[in-house]
């Protein structure tokens, strides 16, 4: 159990604490409830464009690293389809330094051409580098765009084209930075060695005057449900063939989540998986895996193989639906499903001994909808039975709600 504080103050800006007397530092994280979900079709990969213009300067602070370091910590951050999220580990005795900074960059940002310029060169590097350049690195993309006919997740957190941030211009940006990186719309945690009083009394120097941004109301496209079976074959510079089956699956927040979860972690977590078991041991794949996007709005349920020399797509792709197909039917064993429910369990209780993962993890909660949700993972999992599996299985993995891709060398 996580005994936090949690208040919010004038401007909406929601603060959760947790003192954490085991380690010497502390960690201050602030997440912004804006991903790619949010962004236009013609716009694509703002959120990820952001999550480097906010290292790039702000109203008073040229330069964010300098500062961290001289203080004694090291600072990252990542976004995703949902979420963009900043984190500062360093010594408790100098999170004022942090939060001084993440205020900074919270209330502007150095809106500037040099700086703009410079960070969408970055982008569309990474861009080039990790989807263009790297073999079957546009996979999301094609998938991206096979699974979802409607809703935003149709295109990945760093954009549908380069051209997109090649494009974008200083207005563009300043527009999209006061619409969703205001403290209305952010979740700041710090977790550590921390004196509640002190900290609370920090924050309100440093964010209590940043003014609040317009009242947000997410409404995106619901994806009609999958009937029909899609398939698409790419021929590329890749190194092998490679198949890549998604299914669609439901939201974070239903319940059949976490019988999803396990049922990939039941195929593909492990040397005594069934497809460890019964394909890669058998010499039929050089690597197999099963794995959820866990979005906050419907996701995916992900199959990727990449068959031996020798063995055809179509014997891999059999010998995985055989797989599929003796999980629907048969359903899964009480040992079996034991075992994977405690190592998830052994998996939730290590990221708590972390205090970045206590910091992230809360954040994470409580944009979803509530941090509480944190103390309550556990037992979420453990109510999972055989039948839930089962049932769920049969739900999702279904020939009409496939979408096939097939990666062929040139």
């Amino acid at each position: 159990m996580i005994a936090f504080e949690k208040y919010v103050l004038d401007n909406g800006l929601r603060v959760i604490l947790h003192q954490d007397e085991s380690s010497p530092m502390a960690v201050v994280n602030v997440a912004y409830d804006v991903g790619s979900r949010d962004e236009e079709v013609e716009k694509t990969g703002f959120a990820h464009l952001f999550e480097h213009l906010m290292f790039g300067g702000s109203a008073n602070i040229p330069d964010f690293d300098t500062p961290i370091q001289m203080a004694g910590g090291e600072n990252n951050a990542f976004t995703n389809c949902d979420m963009t999220n900043f984190y500062n580990i360093l010594p408790a005795e100098n999170i004022e330094t942090a939060l001084w900074l993440e205020s900074d960059r919270m209330m502007k940002l150095d809106f500037s051409s040099k700086s703009l310029a410079t960070q969408q060169k970055v982008v569309i590097e990474e861009f080039k580098e990790t989807c263009l350049n790297q073999p079957y690195g546009d996979m999301w993309h094609h998938l991206s765009d096979m699974a979802y006919k409607e809703h935003s997740y149709r295109w990945p957190t760093i954009g549908l084209v380069p051209e997109h941030i090649q494009n974008a211009k200083l207005g563009d940006v300043e527009a999209f930075f006061y619409r969703y990186y205001r403290p209305n719309n952010a979740v700041l945690v710090v977790v550590g060695n921390i004196q509640i009083s002190d900290v609370k009394s920090q924050i309100n120097k440093y964010f209590s005057d940043i003014p609040a941004g317009i009242e947000l109301k997410r409404s995106l496209p619901v994806e009609t449900k999958q009937s029909q079976f899609r398939s698409k074959i790419i021929e590329a510079a890749v190194p092998l063939p490679s198949i890549i089956m998604a299914f669609g699956m439901c939201n974070r927040l239903n319940d059949d989540y976490y019988a999803v979860d396990l049922l990939s972690d039941i195929l593909a977590n492990g040397r005594s998986s069934r497809f460890f078991v019964n394909i890669y041991k058998k010499s039929i794949c050089s690597t197999i895996d099963a794995f959820i996007s866990g979005t906050f709005d419907p996701g995916l349920f992900v199959v990727e193989a990449r068959p031996m020399p020798g063995v055809s797509i179509d014997q891999t792709r059999e010998v995985i639906w055989n797989e599929l197909n003796e999980i629907k039917a048969k359903g899964v064993q009480s040992e079996e499903l034991e075992k994977i429910r405690n190592k998830t369990e052994s998996s939730l209780v290590y990221s708590e001994v972390s205090i970045l993962h206590k910091a992230m993890n809360l954040a994470y909660y409580e944009i979803l909808g509530d941090a509480e949700m944190i103390n309550i993972q556990s037992q979420k999992y453990q109510n999972v039975t055989a039948e839930d599996i089962k049932r769920v299985a049969n739900e999702i993995l279904s020939q009409e709600q496939c979408n096939e891709i097939i990666y062929l060398p040139k």
